[in-house]
C-alpha cells in the first residue's frame, strides 16, 4: 500500500509512522504536513534515509497541493491526523480550527473520491461526544454534542467523512480515541507539561478543582488500533478506542509528582477553562469484538516509560519551548 499520512510530524502521526514502517515494511508512506507549531520533523528525523518513507510539506486545505501529492504518489490509502487540536487555542481563535479540521478534511475526502483512494481513516476524538456524568461511557451510538470550538470542528469533519461514505461510497472509517500519552507529545499537553515543570521545580497548573476525568491510552496502543481500522475496518463504521483507564486530573498530577519524587506543594490550581468538560470515558467493546483490538501497555509501565523518555530527551523539549525547532525547519523547507 502507498499510504498518505497527513499531519505525520505531530505526536500521534509520528508515532503511527514509526509503528507502521515496522509492522508493514512492504508499504510506502508519504508524510504530508504543513509544519504548524505542533508539527516537528525532528520527531522523524532518523527516518530520512528510508526508501519507504518520504516527506512533503503541504496544507490539507490546499486542494491543488493535495491533488498533486495523491496523484504523483498514486496513493491508495489516507489516514488523516492533520488537525488543530489544543482546546485552549480553539477558545481564543476558533476560525483556524474550522478551516483545518472541517475544510481541510473536506478537501482530503474530495480528492480521495476523485482519485479512487481505496481506504480512508478519519482520526477523531472522544471530545465530539461532549461531557459525561459520573456514570456511563461513550459508545459509537452516543449522539455528538461537542462543547468546545475544537470538538465542534472535529465533529464537523466526522460528519463530512460519514457523508462521503453514504453519498459517494468512499471507504471511510472514523475512529474516536480517548486521551493519548507517550513520546513526542507537544509540551503544552498535560502529561509532558507536568513532567517538564516538575523536573524544573516549577509550579504545575491544574484547572479548577482538578476533578475532571479522562480515559488515558498509550499512543502505541492507539497506533495498533488505527492500523486495524485501516486494513480491516468496515467502511462507514465508527470505532471508539479507549484504555478503560480513568484518572482525575489532580490524581494523575499527584502520581507524576510521586514518580519523580517531587512535592505536591508544586501543584497550583488555576482558573478553569471555559466550558471544561467534566468526564470522558470510552466503551471500546466494538473494536475489541469486531477487529480484535485491546490495549497492551499497562498504565503503570507506559507512564514510567513516558516519564523516562521526556527526562532523557530534554534537548528535544527545550528546542520546542524556545521555538528554535521552528526556525531551523522554516529555513530548511521555506523554498519547498
Amino acid at each position: 500500500m502507498v499510504l498518505l499520512v497527513t499531519g505525520g510530524c505531530g505526536f500521534i502521526g509520528s508515532n503511527f509512522i514509526r509503528y507502521h514502517l515496522r509492522a508493514h515494511p512492504e508499504d510506502n508512506i508519504v508524510n504530508f504536513d504543513k509544519l504548524t507549531y505542533a508539527g516537528n520533523p525532528a520527531n522523524l528525523a532518523d527516518l530520512g534515509t528510508l526508501s519507504a518513507y518520504s516527506f512533503v510539506r503541504g496544507d490539507i486545505c490546499d486542494r491543488k497541493a493535495v491533488d498533486s501529492v495523491v496523484e504523483r504518489h498514486r496513493v491508495e490509502g489516507i489516514i488523516n491526523f492533520a488537525a488543530e487540536t489544543h482546546v485552549d487555542r480553539s477558545i481564543t481563535g476558533p476560525a483556524v480550527f474550522m478551516e483545518t479540521n472541517a475544510g481541510g478534511t473536506n478537501v482530503l475526502l474530495d480528492v480521495a473520491r476523485e482519485h479512487g483512494v481505496q481506504r480512508f481513516v478519519q482520526v477523531s476524538t472522544d471530545e465530539v461526544y461532549g461531557s459525561l456524568g459520573p456514570e456511563g461511557k461513550f459508545t459509537e451510538e452516543t449522539p455528538l454534542h461537542p462543547n468546545s470550538p475544537y470538538a465542534a470542528s472535529k465533529a464537523a469533519g466526522d460528519l463530512l467523512a460519514g457523508a462521503y461514505h453514504h453519498t459517494y461510497g468512499l471507504a471511510v472509517m472514523i475512529t474516536r480515541c480517548s486521551n493519548n500519552y507517550g513520546p513526542y507529545q507537544f509540551p503544552e499537553k498535560l502529561i509532558p507539561l507536568m513532567i517538564a515543570n516538575a523536573a524544573g521545580g516549577k509550579k504545575l497548573p491544574v484547572y479548577g478543582d482538578g476533578q475532571n476525568v479522562r480515559d488515558w491510552l498509550h499512543v502505541g496502543d492507539h497506533c495498533v488500533a488505527l492500523d486495524l481500522a485501516l486494513r480491516k475496518g468496515k467502511p462507514g463504521e465508527v470505532y471508539n478506542i479507549g484504555g478503560g483507564n480513568e484518572w482525575k486530573n489532580l490524581d494523575l498530577v499527584k502520581l507524576l509528582l510521586s514518580r519523580m519524587d517531587r512535592p505536591e506543594s508544586l501543584i497550583e490550581f488555576v482558573k478553569d477553562r471555559p466550558g471544561h468538560d467534566r468526564r470522558y470515558a470510552i466503551d471500546a467493546s466494538k473494536i475489541a469484538r469486531e477487529l480484535g483490538w485491546g490495549p497492551a501497555v499497562s498504565f503503570e509501565t507506559g507512564l514510567a516509560e513516558t516519564v523516562e523518555w521526556y527526562l532523557a530527551n530534554e534537548g528535544w523539549r527545550k528546542t520546542i519551548e524556545s521555538g528554535e525547532y521552528r526556525e531551523y525547519y522554516r529555513k530548511m523547507y521555506e523554498d519547498r
